[in-house]
């Protein structure tokens, strides 16, 4: 395929971590926080699934679009290794400035697996798409070029 335009794929691995999390902003009263956060502001968990999608022109000499041992191996450096089994605004760096919702772990995810997929492969491919389930009925999703306005991200409602 020398010469010619490369095909463009995507590729989603999916991984699996466990974590818990306690809604509450400490500048507000039990019953505010309650009204709210509702139930989430008790301590609890969630089996969290994790989707990451890769985007990049195949590579001629192996057939693949990236390395799946290099992205599993990105992956559990990047997030089982700090997210797995923790308390996710005690002992998250990335979130104890935040509600560790679905959407700003989401975000923290991104932040830690983008830059490691895009230095990888010579550079070829790119973090295109991240889903993550909290439940089987609850997901969030991060799109390439997402944009997230600066007075949303973790500013007080």
């Amino acid at each position: 395929m020398e010469g010619k335009d490369l095909p463009v794929v995507t590729m989603t691995r999916r991984m699996t971590f466990n974590a818990a999390h306690r809604y509450h902003r400490p500048e507000w009263s039990e019953a505010r926080n309650r009204e709210v956060f509702g139930a989430c502001v008790n301590t609890h968990g969630h089996n969290y699934t994790l989707e990451v999608s890769v985007r990049g022109p195949v590579d001629p000499p192996t057939g693949m679009l990236f390395n799946m041992t290099l992205l599993k191996q990105i992956l559990e450096e990047e997030v089982r290794a700090d997210f797995d089994h923790v308390q996710l605004d005690r002992d998250v760096v990335a979130l104890r400035d935040r509600i560790p919702t679905c959407e700003n772990l989401a975000r923290a995810l991104w932040d830690r697996v983008a830059p490691r997929v895009a230095a990888a492969e010579g550079g070829r491919c790119r973090l295109a798409h991240l889903r993550l389930f909290e439940t089987e009925k609850l997901f969030v999703e991060i799109g390439e070029g997402d944009p997230i306005p600066a007075a949303a991200q973790g500013a007080p409602a």
